[in-house]
């Protein structure tokens, strides 16, 4: 009697277990749920609430990371807490570097050393290691780029020049090959090196002939030709330039500032 019962009691138990634990998956997949919710509804303090709750029953997995990650996003979005922010997604990083929120996380930790903090410096790093790290390569490109943006920010041109020459090397193909192409002109410009920046110029519109950066390239190829004392040609392409360049006033100074010259010239 005895073992013919035994099974079904070991079954019992085992449906119980397995019941509870399903229970439990599904109140936390509802915490976050709500939490979600609590957020979108501008309730910023209910959603930490609720994302510390999941917290509490599971500190570690799957669970942990999207709580902390989730209460990462409400620092940084809406309680304007980039700090905060910043050691929420850190946490989500070293607790598990291949979980599905590691990329992302690994991605805002460097935009709010970039952006919101403005350290360069480590915000470089960051970047890099999101190169390191992730097999997202269709990405490389992009923060590539951000690593040669701050070093122009932090105006050492000659190092933004040699980042942006080692995205077109290693990411050809990259969305922000054009850009990057464009870059290199206006950070040739900037070092003085003009004969380069025209050459590159020639180069570019063959390969780009209808570009979104047209008009800021012509405006700097101008620009070259005016500092090189050639004024009428230079003044004939920011002629050309009306309507079109982004920023009318700045085209009208220059165009003014070499009809002055031409005419001290005769």
């Amino acid at each position: 009697m005895l073992k013919k019962a035994f099974p079904s009691i070991l079954s019992s138990i085992l449906l119980s277990a397995l019941f509870i634990l399903t229970s439990c998956g599904e109140q936390n997949e509802s915490l976050i749920s709500k939490a979600d919710e609590e957020w979108i509804q501008g309730h910023n303090h209910s959603a930490l609430e609720l994302l510390n709750e999941v917290l509490k029953k599971h500190p570690t997995g799957p669970k942990a990371e999207e709580a902390l990650f989730r209460m990462g996003e409400i620092y940084h979005y809406s309680l304007d807490n980039s700090t905060r922010a910043l050691n929420y997604f850190q946490e989500v990083r070293q607790m598990n570097r291949r979980g599905p929120f590691s990329y992302d996380a690994q991605k805002y930790i460097a935009e709010i050393a970039e952006f919101g903090l403005k350290d360069y410096d480590q915000a470089i790093i960051e970047y890099q290691n999101l190169i390191n790290f992730y097999k997202k390569d269709y990405s490389k490109g992009e923060h590539q780029y951000r690593i040669a943006a701050i070093y122009y920010k932090k105006e050492n041109y000659e190092q933004a020049l040699m980042e942006l020459q080692i995205l077109l090397e290693n990411y050809p193909k990259s969305p922000m090959a054009e850009e990057t192409k464009f870059k290199i002109i206006e950070i040739l410009y900037a070092l003085n090196r003009c004969p380069e920046a025209r050459k590159q110029y020639r180069l570019f519109n063959l390969e780009y002939s209808d570009s979104r950066f047209k008009s800021e390239m012509d405006f700097v190829v101008a620009s070259c030709l005016e500092e090189e004392g050639h004024l009428q040609d230079a003044y004939n392409r920011f002629k050309a330039l009306e309507g079109k360049y982004t920023f009318p006033s700045i085209l009208k100074m220059k165009l003014v500032g070499i009809e002055k010259r031409i005419e001290k010239k005769r």
